[in-house]
């Protein structure tokens, strides 16, 4: 996506302030078929919560279908095209297959073709049918799993998706038990998680448990001052059974281009440390769900509209107005709200579960939380 690729910055902030929900789209979303609620013996949300920790999966396969409507503005089409509008728009369908850590399967098909992610052991493979192309990685630490680089960062199952949610809490979350379901033909049980915090644009993350599996069959996010989901995922079919060891053997297709790779799994960073994406650095203001990530982008005048720059400021070199990376941003950059106040000046993008603030003196303060809460860490 070009204007990630460029800014790799931006890259590392979609998934880290929207991990549980800039992934699929729709504009024309509607909450999944409800079915009867069954009957279920009574459970507090702790014995849910323990159900969650201690549940054993051996082998699992089905469909889930991912839909989204993130009220994001039009002006995000002006860089349609790139995988980060693809995220934004559309319902996706997607098969998985579970046979342990290091045996698992992802293909996402859609109007732009397949897309899979293999990993076996130390074989991890992606494949796009558009281009035909392949990229074969050999891990390097099987036992602690694919390094970060080599997975995709963003979830792609509710387990993942409640996964994240369940690392959130903390004191800044109340949590209690919803209404019982049946999702994917599996009754079900409610876990519901409410920011104390009424700065987060999140209200509630709604997790649907399987009663006797415990395994999440539904994952969804309510934005504040909406009753219907801003983001969900489901199972529309599930089978528990462990799936034949062929569905984890990629067969290159003919004529596939394939690139070969090694991922050593990096060190992890300590708690507290300042992270670094390229030349970038991203530090963390506040915690819970009110974190901002802020994070300063190369050459502070990349983060202004084309039409800002003074004349003659031009690099030899540049690229022609209308095309490239930094075109793309300026375009969306340009349709975007011009805000200021006591922190600076900037340009403003709002959705229903998060805000992007871009500051004139090249600062880019994420979150899913209030735009007021951006102007407040960037004054910081």
């Amino acid at each position: 996506m070009p204007v990630l690729r460029s800014r790799p910055v931006l890259r590392w902030l979609v998934p880290a302030t929207a991990a549980v929900a800039v992934i699929g789209g729709g504009a024309a979303i509607g909450t999944f078929a409800a079915e009867a609620e069954p009957s279920l013996p009574p459970r507090t949300a702790a014995q849910l919560l323990v159900d969650l920790q201690t549940s054993r999966l051996e082998g699992l396969s089905g469909t889930v279908v991912q839909r989204a409507d993130l009220g994001l503005p039009p002006v995000l089409g002006l860089v349609g095209g790139n995988d980060l509008t693809t995220l934004l728009t559309g319902t996706h369908t997607l098969r998985v297959w579970y046979s342990g850590p290091d045996r698992q399967r992802l293909a996402l098909v859609d109007t732009l073709g397949e897309r899979d992610v293999i990993r076996n052991g130390r074989d991890l493979w992606t494949w796009q049918s558009r281009a035909n192309t392949a990229r074969h990685t050999t891990l390097g630490d099987v036992a602690n799993g694919p390094s970060p680089e080599a997975t995709p960062s963003l979830p792609a199952t509710p387990r993942e998706a409640a996964d994240l949610a369940l690392a959130a809490i903390d004191p800044s979350t109340e949590v209690s038990v919803g209404r019982s379901a049946t999702v994917a033909g599996r009754d079900a049980y409610e876990l519901v998680l409410q920011p104390r915090d009424s700065a987060s644009l999140v209200h509630q993350l709604r997790i649907a448990i399987d009663a006797k599996q415990h395994v999440p069959l539904r994952f969804e996010v309510l934005a504040t001052g909406s009753d219907r989901p801003a983001f969900e995922m489901a199972f529309t079919q599930v089978d528990y059974r462990r799936p034949d060891a062929d569905q984890f053997t990629f067969n290159p297709p003919p004529g596939v281009t394939v690139t070969e790779e090694t991922a050593e799994r990096p060190a992890a960073g300590k708690p507290g440390h300042t992270e670094k994406s390229g030349d970038q650095q991203v530090r963390a203001v506040g915690t819970g769900w009110t974190t901002v990530l802020v994070a300063r982008v190369d050459g502070a005048d990349g983060n202004k509209p084309a039409g800002d720059k003074p004349a003659g400021d031009k690099p030899a070199g540049d690229k022609p107005a209308g095309a490239g990376p930094d075109a793309d941003l300026s375009k969306l950059l340009g349709g975007l709200p011009a805000v200021s106040g006591d922190w600076g000046s900037g340009r403003l993008l709002t959705g229903k579960l998060f805000s992007v603030l871009l500051t004139d003196d090249g600062r880019v303060l994420a979150g899913a939380v209030t735009p007021e809460r951006l102007y407040e860490a960037a004054r910081g």
